[in-house]
């Protein structure tokens, strides 16, 4: 008898199949339990809530939570448990790896909804869908003007309300006679319970940076010593121009003034001398009040800048006109009219100002 036809043979077979048919069924029950397994997974992250019900701010329905910043997986989870969300970190970590967000979760203040799920809030972290805040600082405010608004601001800690001008350069590390002008005019973007002084920082680095750049595209010929000297005329362009075009022709009156050793005479440092409690009337009283800021009544430059220049204005210092212009006056539409010689200067007065302020006239009877 053939050894392929003996019953050794067939039992042998046999145990060959079964080996077979017992491997093809455990690899499809394997594959079960894993699909078991990831609905599950998916459908618990997804599914089962673990933000409270209630609002715990003023806002209705929102649930707000904070993530500070460079925190790891395991930190996260415990800041978002201690502020009420319902996860352990062995879950959390498990739920983040699982929709591999695991590195991509961002700091800041979520408003998440009341009962959303432990996917639903770990996806919106990972796309940073945040709450932001913004100040806006505008060309030409002055310093105390820029404080109030910070001060006042609901959503900034507020480290620096009180602090004396001096206070305040030195929690900045600046070395200057003043913190007027120092901050770059513009709308920074911040985080919701953010430093007051993380917005003071970062507006005066951005003005450090905006006039060394100035300062590297002046003109030899040009009067100022200093980039602090550029800060100060910046300014006063700043808030003596009322039209973007004329910038640059403001710029060549005061830099052509300086050169030949002519005051400046301009009410926006007198103003300023004045203060915050300058009503709006500039009377001649004022003009002939003696301040460092007075400049009809002292040449070259005031003291410290008496606004925040825009960087329009730094690069009009430093790139004026070309132009012989010593006198300029108000058109009274926003622009100037800008003169050579006194006499000039006089008929635009008259033309400009003199008689549009002058009494309209009445009929007698």
């Amino acid at each position: 008898m053939s050894f392929y036809h003996s019953p050794m043979s067939r039992k042998f077979q046999k145990r060959t199949l079964f080996v077979k048919q017992s491997n093809g069924r455990s690899w499809r029950t394997y594959a079960i339990y894993l699909l078991a397994f990831f609905v599950f997974l998916y459908g618990a992250i997804f599914l089962l809530p673990v933000v409270p019900g209630t609002s715990n701010t003023v806002e209705a329905n929102v649930y707000k939570v904070k993530i500070a910043p460079q925190s790891g997986l395991t930190a996260i989870s415990q800041q978002l448990s201690d502020q009420g969300i319902t996860s352990n970190t062995l879950t959390f970590q498990l739920a983040a790896r699982a929709l591999f967000v695991g590195a991509k979760l961002k700091p800041g203040t979520y408003l998440l909804a009341p009962r959303a799920s432990l996917g639903n809030i770990l996806l919106q972290i990972a796309r940073g869908d945040r709450v932001r805040e913004s100040i806006a600082i505008i060309p030409g405010m002055t310093i105390w003007q820029m404080r109030a608004l910070i001060d006042s601001h609901p959503a900034l800690i507020h480290q620096t309300k009180g602090m004396s001008s001096k206070e305040l350069l030195q929690a900045l590390s600046l070395s200057y006679p003043s913190d007027e002008g120092l901050f770059y005019p513009d709308t920074y973007i911040f985080d919701p319970d953010d430093s007051d002084l993380s917005i003071f920082r970062r507006a005066s680095q951005a003005m450090q940076k905006q006039l060394s750049s100035a300062w590297a595209q002046k003109e030899v010929a040009a009067p100022l010593k200093t980039p602090y000297e550029l800060l100060i005329l910046a300014s006063i362009v700043e808030k003596e121009t009322g039209r973007n075009s004329d910038r640059s022709l403001v710029a060549a009156v005061f830099v052509n003034r300086l050169n030949i050793n002519m005051p400046l005479q301009t009410d926006p440092t007198v103003i300023y001398g004045i203060g915050p409690r300058f009503d709006g009337n500039l009377r001649k009283t004022d003009l002939r009040k003696d301040s460092p800021y007075n400049t009809y009544m002292h040449k070259g430059l005031p003291p410290t800048p008496i606004a925040m220049p825009s960087r329009e204005s730094l690069l009009a210092v430093v790139r004026p006109a070309k132009s012989d212009a010593v006198y300029f006056v108000a058109r009274g539409d926003g622009s100037s009219h800008f003169s050579k010689t006194l006499k000039e200067h006089e008929n635009a007065v008259d033309q400009f100002q003199r008689k549009r302020s002058a009494p309209p006239k009445t009929n007698s009877q």
